[in-house]
């Protein structure tokens, strides 16, 4: 069947809306209704964004002047321009009539035309059916369309709050590990006297924890990108709590970041890396640990962390384990050449 693709003005709030349903609804009957997917109004605010790290384009996907789907497109602008990130999402009632491989070709297509060789997926599944996701829908959509598990993650979940004896506990065990380090933690946007520092940290963070198979290089560390990110965090209405460790030579250790949701309540785990030479010291812990009590003080509303590590991160995931977190579901990073 021939659909009609055509891309949205992200301030024309009835095509968001239009596809902003077709995304969710793709994703809670994948995933369950209780699935973690970003509200409307933090994609509206995203699409609106006029951004100078990112290029984002939306799509509405159109049958019999009907709604049958959405589709996004992501161009890196800064670092990693060979690659392109490609979503489709197609409700359950508009499947297998073609829609969702046409609106993959499209995005393909785009992607060579802007100069990328590579495309990068992501779908999400139960816990329970394995590393592999063999059966899930999007697991199967991308498999038999070229697209290769390039990293599997672990998403797990920390009910909260968390028992303050846990984390007196592990203070009191990591104390010695940890002596000579600086920990300082805030709310809202990174401080100026160590944002530099934390930026360098956080340029590694996709090539320092595990990569898998996936076609990536490091990025180049860059405030502007970082503050960005910020302005974007305030639109939301999200809120930031940042942990980071200094090391005695002045220079960033380790760092944590949890993003607090005004629309879910929820608080989800962004990075947290240690620096190489400064591995064994149970920073990662530390920095986990403080940003958590800084959270449970200043958001005790809050009622979860969600958490992304890769299957391959048994360190990472012992540390969560520890804490608490418990496997609630899997995501595979995907990819495929496209040239």
């Amino acid at each position: 069947m021939a659909i009609e693709i055509s891309r949205i003005d992200p301030l024309h709030d009835a095509d968001v809306d239009a596809w902003w349903n077709a995304y969710a609804t793709a994703e809670r009957a994948d995933r369950g209704t209780d699935a973690v997917v970003w509200s409307l109004s933090e994609c509206r605010s995203e699409l609106q964004q006029e951004s100078a790290v990112v290029d984002r384009r939306a799509y509405l996907l159109r049958a019999d002047d009907q709604v049958v789907g959405s589709a996004s497109l992501a161009l890196p602008l800064k670092d990693n321009t060979h690659v392109a990130h490609l979503a489709v999402s197609v409700p359950p009632r508009h499947r297998r009539r073609g829609i969702g491989s046409e609106a993959l070709a499209f995005l393909e297509g785009e992607a060579v035309a802007s100069g990328r060789t590579t495309a990068h997926g992501s779908t999400s599944w139960p816990y329970e059916r394995g590393s592999e996701g063999t059966g899930s829908p999007g697991r199967e959509f991308a498999r038999a369309r070229g697209y290769a598990l390039a990293l599997g993650d672990v998403q797990s979940r920390l009910v909260l709050p968390v028992e303050p004896s846990l984390l007196d506990r592990i203070e009191a065990e990591i104390a010695g590990s940890t002596e000579g380090y600086e920990i300082r933690s805030w709310v809202g946007r990174i401080p100026d006297e160590v944002v530099e520092r934390w930026t360098i940290l956080d340029a590694t963070l996709e090539t320092e924890a595990p990569t898998g198979d996936l076609d990536i290089e490091p990025q180049k560390p860059d405030v502007d990108s970082i503050r960005e990110s910020e302005d974007l965090i305030e639109r939301q209405r999200r809120l930031s709590f940042g942990t980071i460790a200094l090391a005695p030579d002045g220079g960033a250790a380790a760092y944590s970041q949890l993003v607090v949701s005004a629309d879910d309540g929820n608080a989800y785990q962004w990075g947290t890396l240690v620096r190489a030479a400064d591995r064994g010291h149970r920073l990662g812990m530390a920095v986990k640990v403080t940003n958590l009590r800084t959270l449970h003080r200043e958001a005790p509303r809050t009622t979860a962390v969600y958490t992304y590590n890769a299957e391959s991160n048994a360190h990472m995931l012992a540390v969560n384990t520890l804490l608490g977190f418990l496997p609630s579901e899997r995501l595979g990073e995907l990819q495929k050449r496209l040239i």
